[in-house]
């Protein structure tokens, strides 16, 4: 097996996230992404290392048995947003508590003789679904581009394996249509516009920022949307390359334009926000209101939020009800009265949901932004025994007096620095709760956590992101 070869197989399983195990003539593995179990498929090695080749897809010859007739989505295959559309959903749910269970048993079973636990299967809770299958996103972060090499403005998302090539997702079924007519308003408008930077030739239209020449100014538009309150809140990410005199005017046509749409919610607020950093991705290097306001607010479990731009929220507003409400049940009466810690606290929607039971709730989180609206959301939900403090966890515990009777957490995807699980495991609290949205990192985690003797009584899996690769899982741990 060679770089460069082409291979034709059959997708034995796929291993989390969407990692297709094809096996070769001579009995070698091969891991191809983007496909399901079942697909006869041609792929191309791209790379060999100790007996094992990754690859690149080429073409789908024979379909699995597992696939739908037809794609509910027009773009499905070229996006690179969802992977398994094409499965039903309760496929598709079979699929990723399957991944979660070969991940977390190998790493938990082995205790069960020691610590006298109940089998993996009986700790095991299975999957619960989302509300909603389709229409569940609350945010969506559409980049700028074109759709082809020196092609016209696109706007959408990136195309399946591509860094730079647009696809306009007008059709995108996992956000409902108030997304997509925003899209195509904003699109409209700047492609239309008179041009005042003169930099594309052309009189009209707006240049997007070139990644590699580093010129233009269209980057991103971010938009949200709360599920119960339908309160929109949108963001234009851009360059300061436009002189400001000529930017002003295009904003101002930019909000016209989607303040005469007509919609199913309600835009609250359009934004502007300036980045000029060199990476692809939003950063906020300053936001500016053109119309309304800077929050929306979005209601879980009755509870009130308001949210920020750039304030973490879970993307699936009725799925994180699914999630904290799963949460709360391991928690069960092991927080009553007691000093409850919420690290990665993010708005804080975990440390409010707890505080009516807690004696306190101290929230730790590294974006200070998220620590400003969980301490705004905390006074607006009338509770006064939350305390939210901004910076690394690792840093912060070092700072807090009063010592936690319980402890949940709630890691970014890359999971728990090894240094601060240590100084979480010394507190010695009796039980936890850990809330995962990456099932490889948890079971790193675990593997520390349960030799230093805290093992895992429930988990169960919450599927937050449907027709996408992503899974939550929550655990409650016991020390032994």
């Amino acid at each position: 097996m060679k770089k460069g070869q082409i291979y034709e197989g059959l997708v034995e399983k796929v291993v989390f996230p969407n990692k297709g195990i094809i096996r070769v003539d001579d009995g070698r593995t091969v891991v191809v992404k983007n496909v399901v179990p079942g697909q006869k498929i041609s792929f191309s090695v791209t790379k060999v290392r100790k007996g094992r080749g990754e690859g690149r897809l080429l073409e789908i010859l024979e379909k699995s048995p597992m696939e739908l007739e037809h794609v509910p989505c027009e773009h499905f295959g070229i996006c690179g947003g969802c992977t398994f559309l094409n499965l039903a959903y309760e496929k598709q749910l079979e699929l990723k508590e399957q991944q979660v269970r070969e991940l977390l048993e190998p790493v938990c079973a082995p205790y069960e003789q020691e610590y006298g636990l109940a089998p993996f299967e009986e700790r095991f809770e299975g999957i619960r679904r989302s509300p909603g299958q389709f229409e569940y996103r609350n945010k969506m972060e559409f980049s700028f581009g074109d759709s082809y090499k020196d092609g016209p403005l696109s706007l959408g998302m990136h195309k399946r394996g591509s860094f730079h090539d647009i696809v306009t997702v007008s059709g995108c079924k996992i956000a409902d249509k108030d997304f997509s007519d925003i899209l195509l308003a904003a699109l409209s408008w700047f492609q239309n516009c008179e041009n005042p930077m003169g930099e594309t030739g052309s009189e009209k239209g707006i240049p997007y920022y070139h990644k590699m020449r580093h010129t233009g100014y269209l980057r991103h538009l971010l938009v949200r949307k709360a599920a119960k309150t339908g309160e929109i809140l949108v963001d234009l990410v851009t360059t300061t390359q436009m002189e400001q005199a000529a930017e002003q005017k295009v904003l101002e046509g930019f909000c016209t334009a989607l303040l005469n749409l007509e919609l199913k919610g309600k835009i609250v607020g359009i934004l502007n926000t300036h980045n000029d950093s060199l990476a692809d991705a939003v950063i906020n290097q300053g936001t500016r209101i053109l119309s309304g306001v800077d929050y929306f607010y979005e209601e879980l479990l009755g509870l009130r939020f308001r949210i920020s731009p750039f304030s973490f929220f879970q993307t699936n507003s009725l799925g994180a009800e699914v999630l904290y409400d799963t949460a709360r049940t391991y928690i069960a009466d092991a927080g009553t009265g007691k000093v409850v810690y919420d690290l990665y606290s993010g708005t804080g929607t975990i440390a409010q949901i707890l505080a009516p039971v807690a004696k306190k709730v101290i929230g730790v989180e590294i974006v200070e932004e998220a620590v400003g609206a969980a301490r705004e959301n905390a006074r607006l939900n009338g509770l006064n025994n939350c305390e939210f403090l901004a910076g690394d966890v690792l840093k912060v515990l070092d700072e807090i007096e009063e010592k936690p009777d319980f402890i949940v957490l709630d890691p970014p995807r890359e999971g728990i620095h090894p240094k601060a699980l240590e100084r979480i495991i010394h507190y010695g609290v009796e039980q936890m709760v850990y809330i995962s949205c990456k099932p490889t990192s948890l079971a790193r985690d675990l593997e520390v956590l349960q030799a230093k003797g805290y093992m895992a009584e429930r988990i169960c899996c919450v599927d937050m992101f449907p027709a996408t690769a992503n899974i939550e899982t929550c655990v409650l741990l016991g020390r032994k």
